[in-house]
């Protein structure tokens, strides 16, 4: 995931648990990500797929955790927003008659679903109120 979505994602939740009983809007997310509101309602609404966060529209509106930060664990952020290898793409149409070519695709598959493993399972270990109380 050669991208900030995660990053972004982890900054909204971390606001949001330093806040659990109030609705952040997200102009106001985005003006401490310092990006546009627009990409802030799209990671939301990720979010909000994935069950980690609640929404509610109008003037009172904004959004929140779905549950305890000591429920959500930073594996099921990562989940909701990987949209591509962590490792990177794998090679489109190597060489099927080259000794490595011809099995380079499913040797990447292996390791990339085991790194995939390794990283979901670091981050399970950590709860988003674990990382949140490194901010005061």
């Amino acid at each position: 995931m050669n991208n900030t979505r995660f990053a972004t994602a982890i900054h909204i939740m971390t606001l949001l648990a330093k806040s659990p009983d109030e609705w952040l809007s997200s102009d106001w997310i985005a003006g401490s990500i310092n990006i546009n509101p627009v990409m802030v309602r799209k990671e939301i609404g990720i979010l909000r797929e994935a069950g980690l966060v609640e929404s509610r529209k109008g003037k009172d509106g904004g959004c929140q955790l779905s549950r305890s930060a000591q429920a959500i664990f930073l594996s099921e952020i990562f989940s909701a927003v990987k949209t591509a290898e962590l490792l990177g793409r794998k090679n489109q149409q190597p060489n099927p008659k080259c000794n490595i070519g011809k099995d380079i695709n499913q040797r990447l598959n292996s390791l990339f679903n085991e790194t995939d493993h390794i990283v979901s399972q670091f981050l399970g270990m950590k709860s988003l109120a674990d990382f949140s109380a490194q901010f005061t």
